[in-house]
């Protein structure tokens, strides 16, 4: 009922029913994979250089249907943020304006569930160009891939530690490794952890957030 109440209270507050789609009813069994390099770690005064998606229908993902851009940042980019995510000045020249990705991006992904390696990070930083631009965070459903590799790890207590990294999660789940920090590698690699676990994640949990 409170979600019921936040969903249409939240779509009041959209400034281009153009948008409005969104909203609507996911198609059953289809997901949005994507992945942000930014600027930075905060979301409200880093930027997005580039984002990458794919698109899940089933147990396929549709290579023919990606979504890869780079964005033009509004300030210069630091060195230290250059040697982790490789994006360089003359990368982002060509980039698109944010607004032109942002709109871009909200085509592709329409009211699918969005599935994500600690995707709280990119939502939150896709919702500030979207509240900026239409007046709204991104609503759409999110998936946490670690939380359900988490859920599958067998243990012998509720305290054994188990490693979320990316790399292990890669290695234990025998999904090869395309690259690093780039945002459309690290989608697609995403996209088949995310398979690999979509139906042996306990039916008893459940691995959506808002």
């Amino acid at each position: 009922m409170f979600e019921t109440f936040f969903k249409n209270w939240n779509r009041k507050k959209l400034k281009d029913k153009k948008y409005d789609f969104l909203f609507h009813e996911p198609t059953v069994d289809e997901y949005i994979c994507l992945d942000c390099e930014t600027s930075g770690l905060n979301p409200r005064k880093d930027e997005i250089l580039s984002i990458g998606a794919v698109h899940i229908k089933g147990n396929k993902i549709l290579m023919r249907k990606t979504f890869y851009v780079f964005v033009k940042p509004s300030k210069h980019i630091a060195e230290e943020s250059i040697k982790i995510h490789q994006i360089r000045p003359i990368d982002l020249e060509n980039g698109l304006d944010p607004q032109d990705a942002i709109y871009q991006l909200l085509d592709f992904i329409g009211s699918r569930p969005i599935v994500g390696y600690y995707i709280k990070f990119d939502v939150a930083i896709i919702s500030k160009y979207t509240k900026k631009f239409i007046g709204i965070k991104l609503p759409n459903e999110t998936i946490e891939v670690s939380s359900m590799y988490y859920k599958t790890r067998k243990r012998s207590s509720d305290y054994e530690f188990i490693d979320l990294k990316f790399d292990t999660i890669l290695k234990n789940l025998n999904i090869p490794a395309l690259g690093k920090h780039d945002a459309l590698n690290d989608a697609i690699m995403t996209s088949m952890i995310f398979l690999k676990l979509k139906d042996v994640t306990p039916a008893k949990t459940t691995f959506y957030t808002n």
